[in-house]
């Protein structure tokens, strides 16, 4: 499993502009089962993306898609971790 922050590295305006690409890319990756959660920042300096691919290097090809990478508007950090404990109601998460 992965976390992903994004760190936007354009004005907020640059970034608006291409919102509706980006939410699209999201919906896309949700419906191949590659997301689990994702959200602004606050303040809104960026996002975060919980991810659940098999290996960093797929997981990278995927983030190449997303429209904020393509137009050079966010960096990425990516951590990696094996969840061992969760919230009832979160089992699934224990499995990926």
């Amino acid at each position: 499993m992965f976390i992903i922050s994004l760190h936007y590295i354009a004005d907020l305006n640059e970034i608006d502009q291409h919102l509706d690409a980006h939410v699209v890319y999201l919906k896309r990756q949700y419906a191949a089962g590659n997301f689990l959660a994702s959200g602004r920042k606050v303040p809104r300096t960026g996002g975060v993306i919980l991810a659940s691919v098999s290996n960093r290097e797929k997981l990278t090809s995927i983030l190449a898609e997303d429209p904020f990478q393509k137009a050079g508007l966010a960096e990425y950090t990516v951590t990696e971790f094996i969840p061992s404990m969760v919230a009832e109601g979160l089992e699934t998460l224990l499995n990926r």
